[in-house]
């Protein structure tokens, strides 16, 4: 790649690192960063099937509670990143997309390094706010959007400066101990994350659905979409069923048999 490539290409690293805070435009979207990195190192249709199938695996990773989703944005991009250095075209998303997933959970201790600095951040707005000095407080916020940024194009950059093959070696000399003991503990902090979301959620309203869909969820037959599907239909039931319920038993706010909304009322 030449030199104008190459600050493209960590141009958009940059984008999809702070994308992964502000999640407006989605450029830390597998789809849309190895789309972008193929566009500018014309590599387009390898990348854009890279991308693809890097963002089926990232459809089921989601913050939830404590537990952090590994990191979409350094996985697509590292993994596009190699893919273009490799040279193999469409031959080699399937070594890209193996590279990328290990990535991903290691980027997780980038995200954690990055977010406990930012946590000194807010501390700083919180001083800075009482003094009224509201420039210093935009001030912060932008440092703590760029240090977001640069925790994506920072590797990317390295990553294009030792190339992809001690990239490699590095992923694949990690000892069977710590491989393990990253996806133990991942699994941990995903359950205790669920679990706080359950403690929020646990409503006598929310409970079937809950039960419902757990069950749904385990056969393996129903897609992400048909699952989707059955969400939004079940949506509908409940919000055509709750206008055509009645009786006095629901708070006496005016609803007419929407137990949900009485709780939002009565808060």
């Amino acid at each position: 790649m030449n030199i104008i490539q190459i600050i493209l290409v960590v141009i958009v690293a940059f984008l999809a690192g702070m994308e992964g805070i502000l999640d407006e435009f989605h450029f830390h979207q597998p789809i849309i960063a190895c789309t972008l990195i193929g566009l500018v190192t014309g590599n387009l249709t390898a990348c854009l099937i890279l991308g693809g199938s890097l963002q089926l695996l990232a459809l089921g990773w989601a913050n939830i509670g404590a537990a952090v989703a590994p990191d979409a944005a350094l996985a697509s991009v590292a993994a596009a990143i190699i893919l273009v250095l490799g040279g193999q075209g469409q031959a080699g998303v399937s070594s890209a997309i193996a590279i990328a997933v290990p990535l991903a959970v290691a980027g997780l201790l980038l995200t954690i390094i990055v977010r406990t600095l930012a946590t000194g951040l807010v501390h700083l707005m919180d001083a800075a706010a009482k003094e009224g000095n509201t420039r210093r407080v935009d001030l912060l916020h932008i440092i703590g959007i760029i240090m977001q940024g640069l925790r994506i194009a920072i590797p990317a950059a390295l990553i294009l400066a030792i190339g992809a093959g001690p990239v490699r070696e590095l992923l694949q000399a990690m000892p069977d101990w710590l491989t393990d003991g990253l996806a133990v503990g991942g699994g941990m902090v995903v359950a205790v994350g669920f679990a706080m979301v359950i403690n929020m959620m646990a409503t006598r309203e929310v409970w079937p659905f809950f039960a419902l869909g757990f069950v749904i969820a385990t056969v393996s037959s129903i897609t992400l979409i048909g699952l989707g599907a059955i969400g939004l239909a079940l949506a509908f039931i409940y919000i055509a069923l709750s206008k055509k319920g009645g009786g006095s038993g629901n708070g006496g706010n005016g609803n007419i048999g929407d137990p949900i909304g009485d709780i939002i009322d009565d808060y």
